[in-house]
């Protein structure tokens, strides 16, 4: 079977998008999606996302790891899918759609994708690490010496420790100066990314919990590139939050499946 893919990034996170309201691609193959985004044998990416019909929303998004596992929600591809319906002409500028941890809404503003991520209510303020989950759990850890860390090593051990089980965590290493620069190591892929939305949302929430960051409107700077991070702050519950950043085509085209 051959099947038309589209290659997408956001601030350098990448992934391959599928339109696959028909139902075609077998979502069990576990092995198949490794394959695809696999960087020497496949296209590569950091992810695969399939767009399904919904019965209420716009369109369900499905995210797995380059791992071909079924994974939870993903910022930065959550903005890709969105710009991804509106190149395919199945939504306009604002949408809705489902995904792993329920609704999110979407505004496009050509290159520019504005992404409203779900409330949060619970953050663990720890010695040394602030844990939250912003549809993925993260862990935010405030470092000195960002650009000499070794984010596999550290990122590793934090992600795999007791505390967090076998599920385990995606690690965030935040430095602030003149502004706030992150490096995340992410689970599943096991490896540093160029760019993390759920973790940018993750660290400007918890500077802001822990008093680091004193605005609720703040440009957190990634290895791909800026993402911007706005909430309201309401009885202990922060709210209305959205993930701005780009979101791009890099190519398009067929892989044999």
């Amino acid at each position: 079977m051959i099947i038309n893919f589209y290659k997408y990034h956001g601030t350098g996170n990448d992934f391959i998008l599928i339109d696959d309201r028909k139902e075609l691609f077998d979502i069990n193959n576990q092995n198949l999606i490794q394959t695809i985004c696999e960087r020497r044998f496949g296209i590569g990416a950091d992810g695969l996302i399939l767009l399904r019909n919904h019965n209420i929303y716009d369109f369900e998004m499905l995210f797995f790891n380059s791992t071909g596992e079924r994974s939870t929600f993903c910022g930065n591809g959550g903005r890709c899918i969105v710009a991804f319906s509106n190149y395919l002409g199945i939504t306009d500028k604002e949408i809705k759609f489902w995904a792993h941890d329920g609704l999110h809404e979407g505004i496009v503003f050509e290159d520019m994708i504005k992404l409203k991520m779900r409330d949060v209510s619970q953050i663990n303020v720890k010695k040394k690490f602030i844990t939250l989950d912003t549809g993925s759990p993260h862990l935010v850890k405030i470092v000195k010496e960002l650009r000499k860390l070794d984010v596999i090593t550290e990122g590793s051990k934090l992600r795999y420790s007791k505390e967090f089980g076998n599920y385990g965590i995606n690690v965030n290493f935040v430095q602030i100066d003149k502004k706030i620069s992150i490096r995340t190591y992410e689970r599943g892929d096991e490896m540093e990314s160029l760019s993390c939305g759920t973790g940018s949302v993750a660290t400007a929430i918890a500077l802001y919990e822990v008093k680091k960051s004193s605005s609720n409107n703040v440009d957190i700077y990634t290895e791909g590139g800026k993402l911007t991070v706005s909430f309201n702050y309401i009885h202990k519950k922060y709210t209305d939050i959205w993930l701005s950043g780009n979101a791009e085509m890099t190519y398009q085209g067929k892989i044999k499946c």
